[in-house]
């Protein structure tokens, strides 16, 4: 079954095709479908919110069952900031190294023990009959000082899991700790529900 990703990450849709894959999901990107999805408004509150916007605009544009995923990084000491505002946190165009780098300036006075922080992903996927599972996926903890590993993208380089960055792992790694891994697994269980009783029915 073809699964319409709501995403113009790139990155981001390799993430939900590899964990998608094993249950026989086609993930497929808006440019592969032949659509162009537009942006959408991200005006929720929560990443559950905004992870429903988007799916329910790329099915009702497509017809196709449709995930999509709302994610951002939460740091205590800037009371959850900057939360559902991650992507848009240093402004409208402006590149991973520029986010990550006004998170770290703001924090550069922040002592080690103070630095903590948290990944979340909501996950909207909403089926061929309209119904919609979601799920959420959490990974704690804490922000770097520097920018640490060139892998992932996002805030990845100054997330810190244990001793490393998010960005010093390899996808393997990552998708077994990560906020996503997990909210993905929870969607797989969820999917595999629909498709047994869908195959009852």
């Amino acid at each position: 079954m073809k699964f319409i990703i709501a995403t113009n990450n790139p990155k981001k849709l390799v993430e939900l095709e590899r964990i998608l894959n094993p249950l026989r999901i086609e993930a497929v990107s808006a440019k592969e479908a032949g659509v162009v999805l537009d942006e959408v408004k991200e005006t929720g509150t929560t990443f559950a919110e905004n992870a429903f916007l988007k799916a329910d605009a790329a099915f009702k544009k497509t017809g196709m069952p449709a995930v999509a995923d709302d994610s951002g990084l939460s740091v205590d000491v800037l009371d959850g900031r900057p939360g559902v505002y991650s992507a848009r946190y240093a402004g409208e165009n402006a590149t991973d190294k520029d986010r990550y780098t006004k998170l770290l300036n703001e924090m550069k006075d922040v002592p080690e023990d103070k630095r903590s922080a948290h990944f979340t992903s909501a996950i909207c996927c909403i089926l061929p009959d309209g119904s919609k599972i979601e799920v959420e996926g959490r990974c704690d903890g804490k922000i770097a000082f520097e920018p640490l590993g060139d892998k992932g993208f996002g805030y990845d380089p100054v997330f810190l899991y244990g001793d490393k960055s998010y960005a010093q792992l390899t996808a393997e790694e990552k998708d077994k700790v990560s906020h996503r891994g997990k909210s993905l697994r929870k969607l797989q269980v969820e999917l595999k529900k629909y498709f047994e009783n869908s195959d009852k029915d």
